[in-house]
């Protein structure tokens, strides 16, 4: 049970914190599925991924074509809900919406695209904390490159860095300066994509950012910077606090901050907004964060079986956190969004990347201190806008600080090139 507070209220901005974005049984995947690796059906009560090995091997992935006639016939086969009484986004996706996108899936929509596009990037796994950890690896063509790390959250994916690894690993293509090139990877994080789903619980963020310390080296960057927004930006707070050997600084998009002191009758003006910006997020958008929070493994058993419901569970998150006016197709094709849901699908990550709001349920907004250098966007349509102040109180070294344009919650999808050019900007701090 929530309510709505004048003030930032420890209870409530902790369940607001929670509004971000990402553990399970070991890896078990759609029938047919692990033939895009071991190229043999080895069974129908789920698949496996091959197991992980501390080496980075690389991934060529090829779904079986029955895999994806499955997902039509599911599709085929959706029971709809009655429509909603309302004529807004009140009550969750309208079902014309939801209904065009599967019927979109269903008739139109192609996997191979996505998956030839992941290929090219060049997709790894490797064993970290006994764990299979996949993840995107892109070098740039200029040698004076410097490695990042980006981190995606829920409900996105390494697809959400789609439109911007080209441009940052090679800025000379994109009417750049090779002064800006970035080294980029991209972790799925634990229970995500074609990351392992944990068998045990402790895969929060804290187990992850120690796990994220020991990509980097292993990949051979000994000096980096590390970016995430949504559990991403999470995972980096914890990584900075480790602070391990060769983390130059860390960028976040969406910071996660509430200073622990605030004076609801000495609120400036902007941050009365910013905290009206979180008690409406308390009040009306924190459904499905209490629901993955408290109970993730029930809503799973429906998410795992409907392609049409994950597709909705999903959609209405794009519709809701862009900055689109609820209109998510000005700001993401059909596609795009799609490639992101049948990631989720084809992975059964439902319940998995769901476990992550259930290890994370003690974040707490007020607690968060770090003393390397931090750089932050804020983007004007994300769930709030926190004051420069209150990062200057978090982050004693706020090396950068920006407010986009445009962009919500999805930055580096819904606007590349100004997300892009963010991270230009943070990296020239450090070369």
């Amino acid at each position: 049970m929530t309510h709505r507070t004048d003030g930032p209220s420890r209870r409530g901005v902790l369940q607001v914190m929670g509004a971000l974005g990402a553990g399970s049984a070991a890896s078990l995947m759609t029938p047919g599925f692990a033939e895009a690796f071991t190229g043999a059906d080895i069974g129908t009560r789920g698949l496996s991924l091959p197991p992980a090995t501390p080496d980075v091997v690389p991934l060529n992935l090829r779904v079986p074509e029955r895999v994806l006639q499955d997902l039509r016939h599911r599709l085929s086969l959706t029971r709809w809900p009655s429509e909603e009484p309302v004529d807004d986004w009140s009550q969750g996706a309208p079902l014309w919406r939801v209904r065009r996108l599967v019927e979109h899936w269903r008739t139109n929509y192609d996997w191979r695209g996505v998956e030839a596009l992941l290929n090219g990037f060049g997709q790894y796994r490797t064993l970290i904390d006994g764990l299979g950890i996949h993840l995107l690896h892109v070098r740039s063509p200029h040698p004076d490159a410097v490695p990042i790390m980006l981190t995606h959250g829920w409900p996105g994916s390494v697809l959400e860095f789609r439109d911007v690894i080209r441009p940052l690993t090679n800025p000379t293509e994109f009417g750049g300066s090779a002064r800006d090139a970035f080294h980029v990877v991209c972790p799925s994080l634990p229970g995500f994509g074609f990351s392992d789903h944990p068998s045990g619980t402790g895969w929060g963020r804290v187990r992850t950012a120690q796990a994220w310390a020991k990509i980097m080296p292993r990949l051979g960057y000994h000096r980096y910077l590390s970016q995430g927004g949504d559990w991403g930006a999470a995972v980096n707070v914890q990584l900075g606090r480790i602070r391990p050997r060769g983390l130059m600084g860390i960028h976040v998009n969406f910071p996660q901050i509430v200073p622990p002191d605030l004076d609801p009758a000495r609120l400036t003006p902007e941050e009365r907004a910013a905290m009206d910006q979180l008690n409406a997020q308390q009040k009306n958008e924190i459904g499905y964060q209490i629901q993955m929070m408290t109970r993730p493994q029930t809503v799973s058993y429906a998410l795992s079986d409907s392609p049409a419901g994950q597709a909705a569970w999903i959609y209405e998150k794009f519709g809701m956190w862009t900055d689109s006016d609820r209109n998510p197709e000005s700001v993401l094709t059909l596609d795009e969004m799609l490639d992101d849901i049948t990631l989720y699908w084809l992975t059964n990550s439902a319940s998995s990347s769901a476990r992550f709001y259930w290890e994370n349920s003690d974040i707490d907004m007020t607690a968060v201190k770090l003393d390397l250098p931090v750089g932050v966007t804020v983007f004007p349509k994300e769930f709030y806008n926190p004051p420069r102040r209150w990062a200057e109180a978090a982050f004693s070294d706020l090396v950068y600080w920006n407010e986009a344009s445009r962009g919500g919650h999805f930055a580096a999808f819904e606007q590349p090139e100004i997300f892009t050019e963010e991270i230009r900007r943070f990296g020239r701090l450090f070369r």
